[in-house]
């Protein structure tokens, strides 16, 4: 039966290199299947511990061992035992390659920069592998050392990994007072006042650029809601007076608008 995790036996390294050798010889120069076979099931450990690397609870394990069961055979199928360098050494990399290329091309649900991407696996295999030898979650400065990573971008990793899926706006939600909800139910609107930002910033210098009496008859006017009679009677001018002060202001004001756009 094969190992669930793959821990290189440190006795006989040289044996055991020299056996690999003799398995990628007859593979390569005979097309011996069997010894195809036979490295599989050697370096097959190496693949399953390399896929638990990468689990997320969203990513089902067998999908991710697929991966890198097939990056393994396409490692052996390419490696080169003539250069001198040991399997894994070319295997690891080409394992993890395939299993970053997966979650890139088909895992997540937004589009999001390869970089980030890659930087969001190394991030929480950091955490999970951490937080596993600690028995507790470890902090961003404690993740940031680890992995190289300044910690602003450890916390645009964490950010960018609720990117990898989405969730319908059908679906339910659990409110404390057992109402049944979807996710759409209480989602905020499109405030519609959010159209009148720019003619408020106009209108805000248009009024800056007033004599103090207008100003004031204005927003007696608009915000209190006096009448022109209410106002001449509090500023001591007639009512046509205040008519004319009002019209003289918002062309002031809708010159300066005007101008400013």
């Amino acid at each position: 039966m094969l190992r669930s995790d793959y821990t290189p036996t440190p006795s006989h390294p040289l044996a055991l290199r020299r056996a690999e050798s003799r398995l990628f010889d007859r593979y390569q120069r005979d097309g011996d299947s069997d010894a195809r076979a036979e490295l599989v099931e050697r370096f097959l450990p190496l693949a399953h511990h390399l896929a638990r690397r990468y689990e997320r609870s969203t990513e089902p394990f067998d999908d991710l061992l697929q991966v890198a069961s097939l990056a393994l055979l396409k490692a052996i199928d390419r490696f080169d035992p003539d250069r001198g360098d040991a399997f894994t050494s070319f295997a690891v990399p080409t394992i993890l390659g395939e299993l970053k290329r997966h979650f890139r091309d088909t895992g997540w649900a937004l589009h999001v920069p390869r970089g980030t991407q890659e930087r969001v696996l190394q991030v929480n295999a950091a955490i999970d592998h951490m937080s596993e030898r600690r028995g507790h979650s470890p902090s961003p400065g404690e993740v940031a050392a680890a992995v190289g990573l300044p910690v602003e971008q450890v916390l645009e990793a964490i950010a960018a990994g609720a990117a990898y899926t989405t969730a319908s706006l059908e679906s339910p939600r659990h409110s404390n007072d057992g109402e049944a909800q979807s996710i759409g139910d209480v989602m905020g609107e499109e405030d519609p006042r959010f159209e009148l930002i720019d003619d408020r910033a106009s209108i805000g210098r248009g009024l800056r650029a007033l004599p103090r009496r207008e100003r004031s008859i204005l927003y007696l006017r608009f915000v209190e809601g006096l009448t022109q009679s209410e106002i001449g009677d509090r500023l001591g001018i007639s009512q046509m007076h205040v008519s004319r002060l009002i019209v003289r202001a918002i062309q002031r004001v809708r010159i300066v608008a005007d101008v400013a756009a």
